[in-house]
């Protein structure tokens, strides 16, 4: 059983910035997307601060994200890494199981994922993902190089739209089509 304590899980700046995201997607009636949470189970409370000191996670999360952009419903979860590769034990079997079944109902599944050491953010789509993955259950490399992501998926900040993922998401509908 995993456990949460106050240190960790503070939330990315990767997270904060989709979820403001997707709040201006909503306005803008371009898209209707939600940050799933992960229920805790309490443990250990700090009766003075009214905090949560010790947790553990109630049942394995699914992704961080679901939704639907313009009739289009999709999943997604975001990851960040310092190195100049995506380790794929960032990646849990129960997400890929997932994402493999949202495929199946012709929903569309991704990655999004922030490389802090040039700061750029990519759309990696779930079959790109898939390929890496079973290869490195058959002993192949454990991680996915930077190189390897599309610059065509690249997301960029657009006016007050910290992640605008859209336009990547479009392109990857285009090439899918």
């Amino acid at each position: 059983m995993a456990y949460w304590n106050s240190r960790g899980l503070r939330g990315s700046q990767l997270e904060e910035n989709i979820n403001i995201s997707n709040k201006i997607y909503f306005e803008q009636g371009l898209a209707v997307v939600q940050k799933i949470p992960t229920s805790i189970k309490p443990v250990e409370l700090d009766p003075g601060k009214g905090t949560i000191r010790l947790a553990y996670f109630e049942e394995k999360s699914t992704v961080d994200y679901l939704g639907n952009v313009q009739g289009i419903p999709i999943c997604f979860d975001a990851k960040e890494t310092s190195q100049k590769s995506l380790p794929i034990a960032n990646i849990h079997e129960h997400q890929m199981e997932f994402m493999k079944a949202f495929q199946k109902q012709d929903g569309l599944s991704f990655l999004i994922v922030h490389f802090k050491f040039c700061d750029d953010i990519y759309l990696l789509p779930f079959e790109q993902l898939n390929t890496f993955w079973i290869n490195a259950q058959k002993e192949g490399r454990k991680s996915i190089p930077y190189a390897a992501f599309d610059k065509s998926y690249q997301i960029h900040s657009c006016h007050n739209i910290l992640v605008h993922y859209l336009p990547a998401l479009n392109q990857y509908l285009t090439r899918k089509d």
